[in-house]
Order: structure tokens, then sequence, then C-alpha cells
């Protein structure tokens, strides 16, 4: 299964666990990354200080490549990344900024620089800034999501008509036909989020894990479009947003509903009713928490059996 992605992380399947905040912490980044994925840490939701234990903590638990996802809206930005170079860290993926920021500085250093994207147009922005790849995120995905409600497979065949670099398909994806899927409109590899949410090494709390396999379709919603678009779970908490809707909210009377801490109460300290629940569409067909090792696994097993029949029904190959 060698290829662009591969070669670039030095992997043995292009399959990324998406650095998700409040689950992905060094116990399933070293995981995923000692199954032959690339395991990332989810800077988004740590102190500097907590991101270079979890970095230390993670080197120690794998001598596999492993990466740091930083977005690049919070602060104490340029401790972070000066972080990131003091521990060696080789493989970084950037969001919710402007890559052109950060690339050079980074790459200056030995690091492959990675950037996510929701449309075309931050991908040629992040393909001019310098990066090594691009994650092409479709609207299915959780969490922070793009404004633009572009599906992954719109999405994908859409980037790779324009850009040259390497793309990671995100949003949607949870088993190996999906994978094989967006492998055959252009992607070179795949980022998982939510079926990483539910694994046994992820940081999230077991009530939120229990909710994402119990989700069924139309369980989430994005919204929150006019500060940052997120997926949630619809909860009690998204129920408020949607009557502060309704009643026609302004911008500052969301911002103070959603207030500070919210996604940490509901996705890290396990609070159903006044939490934020952060999670993609795809959990509708994600029935059990498993170890990350079997998840890859499964993915893996899914892939090429699909692959297979795909190249026995079909009389050409890609």
């Amino acid at each position: 299964m060698q290829n662009r992605i591969t070669e670039l992380f030095k992997i043995k399947y292009p399959i990324v666990q998406a650095g998700m905040v409040w689950t992905s912490g060094w116990r399933l980044a070293s995981a995923v990354s000692n199954a032959g994925g690339l395991g990332l840490i989810g800077a988004g939701s740590m102190y500097p200080e907590v991101l270079r234990e979890h970095i230390r903590k993670c080197k120690a638990a794998t001598q596999n490549p492993f990466g740091v996802n930083v977005p690049m809206l919070y602060p104490n930005i340029e401790e972070i990344f000066n972080i990131i170079v003091e521990e060696e860290v080789k493989i970084v993926f950037t969001s919710a900024g402007n890559p052109k920021t950060w690339t050079s500085f980074l790459q200056e250093k030995g690091i492959a620089v990675v950037h996510v994207v929701s449309s075309l147009k931050f991908a040629l922005k992040a393909e001019a800034a310098g990066v090594d790849a691009i994650v092409a995120e479709g609207f299915e995905a959780g969490g922070h999501n793009g404004r633009e409600e572009t599906t992954t497979l719109v999405l994908i065949p859409t980037v790779k008509e324009r850009v040259s670099v390497p793309i990671i398909a995100a949003g949607g994806i949870a088993t190996g036909a999906s994978m094989l899927a967006v492998m055959i409109l252009g992607a070179d590899g795949v980022q998982i989020g939510s079926r990483f949410v539910a694994s046994e090494e992820a940081s999230s709390h077991i009530n939120f894990k229990k909710e994402v396999v119990n989700a069924k379709e139309g369980d989430t919603h994005l919204t929150l479009k006019e500060l940052t678009p997120v997926r949630l779970l619809k909860n009690p908490f998204y129920k408020l947003v949607l009557t502060a809707y309704e009643k026609g909210a302004s911008n500052e009377e969301l911002q103070d509903l959603l207030g500070r801490g919210r996604a940490k109460k509901g996705m890290f300290e396990g609070d159903l009713e006044e939490g934020e629940l952060e999670i993609g569409q795809v959990s509708s067909i994600i029935h059990k928490i498993q170890p990350a090792k079997a998840i890859i696994d499964e993915i893996v097993s899914q892939f090429l059996k699909a692959k297979l029949e795909y190249l026995e029904n079909n009389e050409f190959s890609f």
C-alpha cells in the first residue's frame, strides 16, 4: 500500500488519525502509529507544557513516526511551534489559519507540513504556501468545519484537478470501502477522526464514546456558522443553540451561549447535557468501541477486499 503519503511520512498505511481536541492524546497517537498509520496529537486542547509532556510520552510509546495537529487560531502559537521544534517532532498538521505564516519556519527545521482545507480556494493557497501535502476535508466531518458545505465526494476531485501535492481525504470516512472510494477519486490517503473517537485509547470520555456508537443517521448537525462552523450531536446543549437561532440571537448572544469550555465539558468530562459534542456524520455507522489497532486492521482488510472486488469487476485498474 505504498504511495506518496506513506513515503512522505514513512508509514505502512496511508491512514492518518485526526488530531482532535480532547480526544487525541499520546495514547491514541502512539497506538495508531504502532499499528502502521500516522498518529497525531491534538494540540488544540493543550497548554504548551501539556503538549510537551504528550510529545515525550508518545516518543516513549512508539518508535514509529507521529505528528502534532495545531489549530493556528489558538493563543501561545509561537510557544507551541517552538516546543514542537525543540522536541524534534517531524510532522505537523496545521489548520484554522494562514499556512503561509509558519510553513517555511517549520520546513527549515526539517518538519513536513500538512494543512487542512475545506475548499479549492484554500487548497490553492496552501499549495502556494509550499506545504508538503493537503488534507481536503468535506462537509460530513465532525468538529470545526468549512462554511462552503462541500461534500468529500465533490471536494476531492475538485482539489485533485488543480493541485499537485499529495491529497489526504477527510470527512465521512470510517471503513475500507470509503477509503477506496476517495482514493479512486484522487486522494493519496485518508484522515479519520470520528472512528478513532470511539477507540479505547482516545482520551474522550466513555459517556461521549457511547453517544457516538449509539448515534443514528441525522443525529448530527452543522451549526454556529456565524462564529466557527461546528458539527454537533443533538443533545440538550444543541437544543439551546437551536432555540437561540429561533429567537434571532445575535452573534454576541451565540458566543455567550457557547462560552468557554463547552467542548471540554462534553467530550472530555462526559457532560451530555451541557457539553458540546463534536462528531461527524459517519458516527451513524460506528457501532462499537475498539482498540486503535483493531480499527486500523479492519480498515486495511476492508480496503484490500473492496479493491480486489473492484478490480475483478472492472476492466481497468488504478
